[in-house]
């Protein structure tokens, strides 16, 4: 059989602090078969980016015990940064890089998400393709509000955790589990202190693009498929 290779690419809120990083990276390093790629501290938005290769088994069981530990030395209730946030480890994709498609790379997901839900009392929701409803598809749909919101958000209905509690974890917050081709991130810096002429910008170049409105782009009324979801155009 064919070796099947997936990435890991979880985002933990945390980049300033290096020893807290280390142990987060020293547990995925702890994986036989795992391999680290790089470690990408953010100190303005005060979270790294970490990215890790490995045999589809390995790669889970190395983004459980990095969750667990984040979970561990991350108090998100002190937690302040430039970058939305949910979460001690606030997202965490997988990414199919060889012989492994993305259905399967999406059960995998979901046995991750499973696994940390039962062992470590923190509330997971699944986006992209291992997305459990078409309105959790979209990372900013279940991020909205941020770790802020989460006391009110769980109390609802419509916000029930795919794994997990459905009860705030006011030290690890929230983690959002999934499944993705790969993303290209990366800043710009605009000579503009409007926030509104910044997101223009932003919707403008960006894959997803933004919403399709009628008449003012901004804030005319949205446009909708006959599945009563939003029209998007695409990005450049």
């Amino acid at each position: 059989m064919t070796n099947q290779l997936i990435e890991c690419v979880p985002n933990f809120s945390e980049g300033r602090d290096m020893a807290i990083i280390k142990q987060i990276t020293d547990e995925i390093e702890s994986v036989e078969g795992v391999k680290l790629l790089d470690v990408d501290p953010g100190k303005a938005t005060n979270r790294t980016v970490v990215t890790f290769v490995g045999a589809p088994g390995s790669v889970v069981q190395a983004a459980f015990l990095a969750i667990k530990k984040a979970a561990e030395v991350i108090d998100m209730s002190k937690h302040k940064g430039e970058h939305p946030r949910m979460g001690a480890t606030d997202v965490c994709p997988l990414i199919p890089i060889a012989n492994i498609t993305m259905e399967e790379t999406a059960k995998w997901a979901h046995q991750l998400a499973e696994k940390a839900g039962n062992e470590l009392g923190i509330p997971f929701y699944m986006y992209e393709s291992a997305a459990t409803r078409p309105e959790r598809r979209n990372l900013a749909t279940i991020r909205a509000g941020e770790y802020e919101a989460l006391p009110e958000k769980l109390k609802k209905a419509e916000w029930k955790p795919d794994y997990g509690p459905a009860m705030f974890n006011a030290r690890a917050g929230a983690t959002v589990i999934g499944a993705r081709d790969f993303l290209v991130a990366y800043n710009v810096n605009l000579n503009t202190t409007s926030e509104r002429r910044a997101n223009s910008v932003a919707f403008d170049v960006r894959e997803q693009g933004r919403v399709l409105r009628k008449g003012d782009p901004i804030d005319g009324e949205i446009v909708k498929d006959e599945n009563g979801e939003p029209v998007r155009e695409p990005g450049a």
